[in-house]
């Protein structure tokens, strides 16, 4: 089988990782929302420091890398240290970033995340050059890439319409992971959904694109806009189908969580990378979930991608066929 191509397209940040502070204490009044108090104006020490880089096209971008996918990576940078930075991590990864623009007027994205003692975080972004695509500087040409894996795009559905009449004219296939601006107009993204190979999104993102309660109602709902979905829903799993069965799978293994910065990236990307080479939702989910499982126990959201080969165990994964 010829090795797929792929292009991410979307958010390169640069991330510090600020955390293990005595005063980063958990208030659990509701168990579901969780979070730290910070004293206005006050001063906290800090015994940690990390910096890595992020944004869901660059994490994708890896894991594809990693994963023996000829990998491309599309997106705009500032001409800065951080953009610097994020440009050797994809040239160490031998990822292609020839269709990478350098903004001159805009900072490279930048997040600040707070962790909190349980590995959840809260994420403080300013977000630069990378809202700044221009849909006029994207153009593909017949059998340069099998499949686009597009993310982030704040809210430019231009962007996103070129991209797409783009990939449609020329037989590319698309994966899309929606961003939170994107999702703010789910009419918008349902028009655009014909045009799409796959969609992977999570429940709460799911109850805003469909009508229904339960994942495996959202799934069905999907399917009438998409030929095949991915809905995740943090701790209690996935659901996939790809029209034809429904499958569904819960967590990969129990670890401890250091981190879940990049945990959605490395699961929908995971599997992206094993489905284009041709291996079934359920081999593609339980990559999927060992890609996610081992992220989390890192600081930032590439240490933990896994490499080809690398050894994976079973896990309860449930198949049924759609009647």
């Amino acid at each position: 089988m010829q090795i797929p191509k792929i292009l991410t397209i979307g958010a390169a940040v640069q991330d510090v990782f600020l955390g293990n502070s005595d005063e980063f204490n958990l208030i659990s009044a509701d168990p579901e929302h969780d979070f730290v108090s910070l004293g206005l104006g006050s001063k906290i020490d800090l015994n940690q420091i990390n910096f890595a880089t992020g944004g869901g096209a660059t994490n994708a971008a890896i894991t594809f890398a990693r994963q023996g996918l000829k990998t491309s990576f599309m997106g705009i940078i500032g001409d800065d240290v951080a953009g610097n930075i994020i440009l050797r991590n994809l040239d160490e990864e031998f990822i292609d970033t020839s269709r990478v623009e350098i903004d001159k007027l805009r900072s490279t994205d930048y997040s600040t995340i707070l962790l909190a003692p349980n590995g959840e975080r809260t994420i403080l972004t300013y977000r630069g050059a990378s809202s700044h695509i221009h849909a006029n500087n994207f153009k593909l040409t017949e059998g340069e890439f099998d499949f686009i894996y597009v993310t982030n795009l704040a809210g430019r559905f231009d962007a996103i319409r070129k991209i797409f009449t783009q990939a449609s004219k020329t037989n590319t296939k698309i994966a899309w992971n929606p961003g939170s601006k994107e999702l703010l107009q789910p009419e918008k993204v349902k028009t655009l959904l014909d045009d799409v190979e796959l969609l992977i999104i999570n429940k709460q993102e799911g109850q805003e694109l469909f009508s229904g309660e339960s994942i495996e109602e959202l799934l069905r709902a999907g399917l009438l806009f998409v030929k095949n979905i991915i809905i995740t829903d943090g701790q209690d799993g996935v659901w996939a189908s790809d029209g034809k069965s429904i499958v569904r799978a819960g967590m990969y293994e129990d670890v401890k969580v250091i981190d879940r910065t990049g945990a959605g990236d490395a699961f929908g990307s995971g599997f992206v990378s094993q489905w284009v080479q041709g291996a079934s939702l359920s081999e593609s989910i339980l990559f999927a979930s060992a890609n996610s499982t081992s992220v989390i126990q890192y600081i930032g959201s590439k240490d933990g991608i896994l490499k080809k080969n690398a050894k994976l165990h079973s896990m309860p994964i449930m198949e049924k066929s759609i009647k």
